[in-house]
């Protein structure tokens, strides 16, 4: 989606972020330790594989960390300037067939959404003709994506190689985790194609996934760069977003319910990012930051989000009237600008680092017992660290 930088050779040996005083020692039976990352692997263009290769040896690091009990990706597992393929999800799928623990993955825009894109292989609309003019592989004249880059097409190409079976964990190792599939509101039929959508608790934590895209205000951005949404499009928006704030209700009635100590969130989004653009182009994640804002305050305990989607690190309240519009080079006052009127001070969110070597994650150490003051790298029972390939 976003510009990536350039890559430079990665080596194997992981390294260790700055260890929080307040992290808690993995022997606990209230202490659990997941591992979070997003935006990888990367290339900056169709055959940059560096990223691709170095892989394996960051599964393995991974792998070779006792204290970890699950991972979980937060999407985009190409960037914005490589082709949308069914080989490729492939190849991904079997990179992660790898780890020796469960993993959950919440899809990415640029593995389906952003296919339309010409940049993602998929093709530009003309005034002239009024038909897409799709990228055609120079050799066999045909389209380089997988279904011309049909955005629906590869989410259901994502579905079906990434969550064949409901209620299954990627990776080795079992999770029992809910899908939407399986669970799903008999009034509301559409919502039973949300199979990527799923909650689990461990240990007293409320997990949950939603399929938000990043970068373009909710899949609002016009496929192809047409005049207008096709029918496709206004479906997937509509029934997405409302499958998605029915599956946050429950993740959060089921929190209630059974006392959790706190909420996790994963989505690939970044609902406050204005990447360059005005506040109006986040305008269609304002239901789901006021779902989260109202869910978070009637909850009156901790909850945390992770996303990527804009790739720098960050730890931060966006739900506080004095967030921080950092690197946005004044195009606002606050990050609450986009989303103005709420402050919620039990909620928090951490923006994994993703698209540059050298390869990283989150280490996310949850003690159950712990209510750690907000920091960079602790808010209620969570702590984490930046774990890296160097």
């Amino acid at each position: 989606m976003r510009k990536t930088a350039m890559l430079a050779a990665a080596a194997a040996t992981l390294t260790l972020g700055t260890v929080s005083p307040a992290m808690a020692e993995p022997s606990d039976g209230h202490v659990f330790t997941l591992a979070v990352y997003g935006d990888a692997p990367y290339g900056t263009s169709p055959t940059d594989t560096a990223e691709f290769q170095a892989t394996p040896g960051f599964v393995e690091s991974i792998n070779n960390d006792p204290q970890v009990s699950l991972i979980a990706h937060v999407g985009d597992i190409h960037s914005g300037k490589q082709y949308c393929t069914q080989v490729y999800d492939q190849s991904v799928y079997n990179l992660w067939a790898k780890y020796q623990k469960p993993m959950v993955y919440t899809p990415g825009d640029n593995e389906w959404t952003d296919c339309h894109k010409p940049a993602e292989g998929g093709g530009t609309y003309s005034s002239a003709t009024q038909q897409i003019n799709y990228v055609l592989d120079p050799v066999t004249h045909q389209p380089v994506d997988y279904a011309s880059g049909n955005p629906a097409a590869n989410l259901d190409l994502v579905r079906s190689t990434f969550f064949s079976k409901p209620g299954s964990t990627l990776g080795n190792g079992k999770q029992h985790v809910l899908s939407q599939a399986q669970v799903y509101d008999r009034a509301h039929p559409t919502d039973s194609q949300f199979v990527e959508n799923v909650m689990w608790q461990q240990k007293g934590i409320q997990f949950v996934t939603l399929n938000i895209p990043g970068g373009s205000n909710n899949d609002n951005d016009v496929w192809y760069g047409a005049p207008s949404q096709s029918a496709a499009q206004a479906k997937d928006v509509a029934e997405r977003t409302a499958a998605d704030l029915r599956w946050l209700d429950r993740a959060f009635s089921q929190a209630q319910e059974n006392d959790a100590k706190g909420v996790v969130i994963f989505t690939q989004a970044d609902i406050w990012d204005l990447d360059g653009n005005t506040a109006a182009h986040l305008t269609a994640y304002e239901p789901f930051v006021a779902s989260i804002a109202s869910h978070t305050t009637q909850f009156g305990k901790s909850v945390l989000l992770f996303n990527g989607d804009s790739h720098a690190y960050k730890s931060d309240n966006p739900l506080s009237p004095s967030a921080s519009c950092a690197g946005e080079a004044g195009a606002c006052a606050s990050v609450a600008s986009a989303h103005p009127g709420y402050n919620v001070p039990n909620f928090h969110r951490v923006v994994v680092h993703g698209s540059t070597f050298p390869l990283e994650w989150l280490k996310l150490t949850i003690d159950t017992k712990a209510n750690h003051p907000a920091s960079d790298n602790a808010f209620g029972p969570f702590s984490w660290q930046r774990m890296t390939q160097s």
